[in-house]
């Protein structure tokens, strides 16, 4: 077993990549793990404190996650957050396919899916939406 150094976790690639097949779009997307910054960036978004109680934004969950995870050869996402509303008006079921696909390449389970989901309904903002 070799003990790691600061160095060679620091320069390790782990950012794993997968292509998914979109017939929706007419073709196949590359996706890639999203980074430790990304993620909590992303459950941030998703779940903010106000005092004692819990406001989702549930608004283009799945389009905000692709948009994050989607990249090119190189690794560039091809989507910025600009292109969030028009991706989310893309077919659900290709969003489905590519969102399960990054979910579970990032290390995100359903189980932390449902722990950020956790109370809705209860605390729900009146800005935010199923999506």
């Amino acid at each position: 077993m070799t003990l790691l150094s600061r160095d060679d976790i620091l320069a390790a690639n782990d950012l794993a990549t997968e292509d998914i097949d979109v017939p929706e779009w007419g073709g196949t997307v590359r996706i890639q793990a999203l980074t430790g910054a990304q993620r909590d960036a992303f459950e941030a978004s998703v779940v903010k404190m106000n005092g004692q109680s819990r406001q989702y934004n549930l608004t283009n969950l799945r389009a905000r996650f692709v948009a994050l995870s989607v990249v090119d050869e190189a690794g560039k996402r091809l989507f910025n957050d600009a292109d969030v509303k028009q991706l989310g008006a893309k077919s659900a079921g290709a969003l489905q396919r590519v969102f399960n696909a990054a979910q579970k390449l990032s290390g995100m389970s359903d189980e932390d899916v449902e722990e950020l989901a956790e109370g809705f309904g209860s605390d729900q903002s009146d800005g935010s939406t199923s999506a």
